[in-house]
Parts: C-alpha cells; structure tokens; sequence
C-alpha cells in the first residue's frame, strides 16, 4: 500500500542510537553501528524518532510500504526492557576471546564495552578526599527549576556517566557550583530543554559547564543546553567539557556558535 513512513539517511546518521528508544513499536534498530528500518510493518509512519535524531537522518517519506501491523507489536519488548546483548555480539568483548570477524549487528559506540586495567600502589584513604555537592535532588528532572541554589549560579550541567568515569569531578568541575545530570541517550531530550529554559531564564546563571563523555549520543545534551539557551534569549557564557571513556578530559573550550550551528559530536 501506499503510505507515509519512515526513511533514514545512512549517510546522515552517526550511530548514537537516540532513535532506538524513541521508537516504542521497535521498526528501528542499530546495524553495523548505524539506524535502521528493520520492519516496514511495525513502523506507523507518526515519526515520534524524528525529534530524537541530533542530524536530521531520519524524515517521513510517502511510498510503498507494507501496511502497518499492529499485532505485530502488541506485547513486544521494549528497547528498554530488552535483555542485553550476548557478550559475542559486540567485537570488543570478542576480540578478548580470540581473533573474530565483527558481526553484523552491534550497538552504538556508546555501548561498546571497554576493560582498562588499572594499577593503584594503594587505596586513597576515604578522609582524603570530600565531596563537593551542595544541594540535593541533582537529577535534571527532579532540581526545580526555581530552587535557591540555582540563583546567580555557576551551573554544571553533567552526562551521569561523568562521575562515574572522571575522577577529577568533584574538585575540577563540581566544586563552587550547583548541578544537574541527567542521561541524553534515554531521557526525554525536550523535557530537558524546557527545564533547562526555565533554568537559564529565572536563575541569573554567571555560566554553565557541560561534562559529556566523548560517545556520539552523549552529545546530545551539549545540545540541549545550547537549545535551552537559545529559547531563554540569555547570553549565558556555556563551557564544553569532554570526558573520555577512559577517565580523561579530552577538552575544554568555550562555545560560541549557537545551536543552529553548533555540531560539536
């Protein structure tokens, strides 16, 4: 039949797999690290994924199509309820059993998994180091927008993989500054932007830093924050920090390109 449906632009998409989650009827999965239509039938044309897409990859197109199945769907698992991956199916975790050819299916470079080994001469004393928070809820969706630590702050806006990954968070970047974190690969991006709006127009903010890590869906809330401030109309000075997977700050830099521009990946 005729139809509207989803179409992606292999050469568009950069694998952050923002998509996936957004589409509750499963037509979109990752393959060899890039979007894809993989069900005619279980796409409903609606394009719920196009929001979610940080390079305009994914459109709505009028075409041919099988028609929209909706038992094939009633009951399926969703992306977030799936059961994680076999560790043979990612070719980092192969590889550590023996040479192997990539397969044909993996997940977004963000969930590659990675082993470091670490080599400590002794455990840092518990006293040694404190922590450097001030306020609490730090949940991006939880921090009221209105609270009195926001008020002429110095903002940080932090991936919540960034603590966990950075071990110069507290006292590089947390330290003399209010927070909020939240997750840009399976949280709701636009309630993010209309928190962070909110934020940036009532709260008089001398900056903001973004702590990301340096895996392509994690740019997503770099943008967030540039959109918020876009909206707001406040020429609040934003800091990018990148992370990488490692533990080590790759970069630092002021942004000064709005977000109509702004393709920092």
């Amino acid at each position: 039949m005729i139809r509207e449906i989803v179409t992606i632009d292999e050469e568009l998409c950069d694998g952050c797999g923002l998509c996936v989650p957004a589409c509750a009827e499963g037509a979109i999965r990752m393959v060899n690290g890039k979007a894809r239509l993989v069900a005619e039938r279980m796409c409903d044309g609606m394009g719920a994924c196009l929001g979610h897409c940080p390079h305009g990859a994914i459109n709505i197109e009028l075409r041919e199509a099988d028609e929209f199945d909706e038992q094939a769907i009633a009951g399926r698992t969703t992306p977030a309820q799936a059961k994680p991956a076999p560790a043979t199916d990612c070719p980092d975790v192969a590889h550590a059993h023996g040479p192997a050819t990539p397969p044909p299916q993996c997940a977004c470079p963000g969930a590659q998994l990675k082993v470091f080994s670490r080599t400590h001469e002794a455990a840092v004393p518990a006293t040694a180091q404190s922590s450097e928070l001030t306020h609490w809820p730090v949940q991006l969706r939880l921090l009221p927008p209105y609270a009195r630590v926001l008020k002429g702050a110095s903002l940080l806006v932090a991936a919540d993989c960034v603590p966990v990954a950075c071990a110069e968070f507290h006292g590089r970047f947390l330290h003399g500054r209010a927070v909020v974190i939240g997750c840009p690969k399976f949280d709701d991006l636009e309630d993010y932007v209309c928190r962070m709006e909110e934020m940036i127009r009532s709260n008089d903010l001398t900056d903001i830093t973004v702590a990301r890590m340096e895996v392509p869906c994690c740019a997503g809330i770099l943008r967030t924050v540039l959109e918020a401030r876009r909206r707001a109309a406040v020429d609040v000075p934003v800091n990018d920090v990148v992370i990488g997977t490692n533990g080590d700050v790759l970069s630092e830099e002021r942004v000064v390109t709005n977000v109509t521009s702004s393709r920092h990946d």
